[in-house]
């Protein structure tokens, strides 16, 4: 196979995954997103000249180019973003490239790369680079009958099944080329049965599934607040009152428990130990005064002062010309008559909302160019906050594409999950669609009714099987009210997390182990 063949097989595979990616693609395209690079990478493995990681390079290059160009809108960072995904990437594929040629260089060991890929798709969601935006088994989401399951496997187990059919059809392929017809006819008859019985067993779930719980009735408003020209310059009662409590006034009733409104909604900047001299909290209480039996939930900035003895904690910030130091936080608030329960973003955005500490030097700045200057301050953990007899997990923005991290919230009791998000950013992009398909999986995976209120964008409501039953328009003020399930049952992925994705982790260490293990043994030997 020639050089310039191998390229196109590459640039063909990032094609295949963008095209199968939600919201405008095919999803099945990404069973075979990966035939054409393994097909290189396994040219490579039996000797043809080839260098696999800079190919995988570029397959994950087009893909991630494809379908996050959009975050170019929200910050210069994104080059650096998709440069890093890239090589991200293309890591765990050379490295099962590697082991699979050093241990196993055959057909067979193509499997190999499910480990080596799945522990990746792990590490985004805890190393400082969190970025699982493109994590392959989120790419069903437009597909909710065929992934019921999810709610014993999570995303991990999409993953799973995708690299299993990709790495099947792929040895089809090869045993056409090599003309082993008996084995060709096996091979094509287990991968489809592996294709269709998960559909199968998913749509009977999905078809016989019944809500649970108590009848709770939202309203999520859209306030549809410009973040570039308008949120950090307009009057903040004009973003609380008229764009709030004015758009929800409208659909409350006595039934009404939450009204829930986007991430970072109140600009006001309120400090956590003077809640009482808040005007939008003092706002807030007064509407909820008149509608006792709600509570309303929404996003703000929120300061509190650090510590004595804490001054060095990396996202402390200096108040220039004093000694004090303060910590800003992405918060959620719960406003009732009279109280405010809040909770502070966890999982931030890498470079807009969290610099690495290695890179000190920009401590007081970010990538948005000063609009969110430094590091936030986090809490340690996911906390539930709770009212009327509910629990509710409000899960801010980026969190929503967190799965492990959300079902905390209900393994620790929500019963319904609040997103609060601000995807104004990225302007009428695929970006706000993308994300708004996140919460099915939510609900899904937790068998959650899902409220979801975008600053812009789309905000709506999911059931427990992932339907979506309302949403608004694209760059519309607007507000929705409807009637959910509160469940309290705790799914089984909900209670064991990523244990597919952990499994996985462990057979690549075994599998780093044996290899750096042949490649001491084999250098032994050379030198005898």
């Amino acid at each position: 196979m020639k050089k310039y063949q191998k390229i196109l097989l590459a640039i063909l595979s990032g094609l295949l995954l963008s095209a199968a990616w939600p919201t405008w693609g095919i999803s099945p395209f990404v069973f075979i997103g990966l035939v054409p690079l393994l097909f290189v990478e396994d040219r490579i493995a039996k000797g043809e000249k080839g260098k696999v990681f800079w190919l995988a390079s570029i397959t994950f290059l087009v893909w991630n180019l494809i379908t996050t160009w959009w975050i170019w809108n929200a910050t210069p960072g994104a080059i650096a973003a998709w440069l890093l995904a890239t090589l991200f990437m293309a890591m765990p594929f050379w490295l099962f490239h590697i082991t699979k040629k050093r241990l196993c260089n055959n057909r067979w060991g193509t499997f190999l790369l499910i480990p080596f890929w799945m522990s990746y798709e792990l590490l985004t969601y805890h190393w400082a680079a969190k970025w699982p935006w493109l994590n392959l088994g989120n790419v069903f989401s437009s597909n909710v009958s065929w992934i019921q399951w999810y709610e014993y496997t999570g995303v991990a187990g999409g993953t799973l099944w995708i690299l299993l059919i990709n790495i099947l059809i792929f040895n089809i392929v090869d045993t056409v080329v090599s003309k082993e017809k008996k084995t060709n006819l096996i091979l094509g008859i287990i991968t489809i049965l592996l294709i269709v019985a998960p559909i199968i067993y998913s749509e009977t779930i999905y078809n016989g599934y019944e809500e649970k719980g108590d009848d709770v009735e939202v309203i999520v408003v859209q306030q549809n607040c410009d973040p570039w020209n308008e949120q950090f310059d307009a009057d903040f009662y004009d973003q609380t009152i008229k764009r709030n409590t004015l758009l929800a006034a409208p659909l409350m009733t006595p039934k009404t428990q939450f009204i829930v409104s986007s991430e970072s909604a109140i600009q006001e900047g309120i400090w956590l130990d003077r809640l009482d001299q808040s005007e939008s909290l003092q706002h807030f209480h007064s509407f909820m005064k008149e509608h006792p039996q709600a509570a309303f939930v929404i996003g703000g900035t929120t300061y509190e002062w650090v510590p004595k003895g804490m001054e060095d904690d990396f996202p402390a910030r200096h108040i220039m010309s004093t000694d004090r130091y303060y910590y800003c936080h992405n918060s959620a608030l719960l406003i009732d008559t009279v109280d405010v329960q809040h909770r502070n973003k966890t999982q931030l955005a890498p470079g807009v909302e969290a610099i690495p500490e290695w890179m000190g030097f920009l401590k007081n700045w970010s990538v948005t160019m000063g609009i969110a200057r430094g590091t936030l301050k986090t809490d340690p953990a996911p906390h539930n906050m709770d009212f009327g007899g509910h629990t509710i997990a409000a899960a801010i923005c980026y969190e929503s594409a967190f799965g492990g991290y959300v079902r905390e919230f209900t393994k620790k009791g929500a019963d319904l999950i609040f997103v609060l998000t601000n995807d104004g950013w990225w302007g009428d992009t695929p970006g706000y669609k993308q994300h708004f398909e996140f919460s099915k999986l939510r609900a899904i995976e937790n068998r959650r009714c899902v409220a979801r209120s975008a600053n812009t964008g789309r905000s709506g409501f999911f059931n427990q099987r992932g339907d979506v039953l309302q949403q608004t328009a694209y760059w519309q003020p607007d507000a929705r009210r409807e009637t959910l399930k509160a469940n309290t049952e705790v799914t089984f992925y909900a209670k064991h997390g990523d244990y597919l994705s952990h499994i996985a982790l462990y057979i690549t260490i075994l599998l780093v182990i044996a290899l750096g293990t042949k490649l001491i043994v084999d250098t032994i030997k050379k030198k005898k």
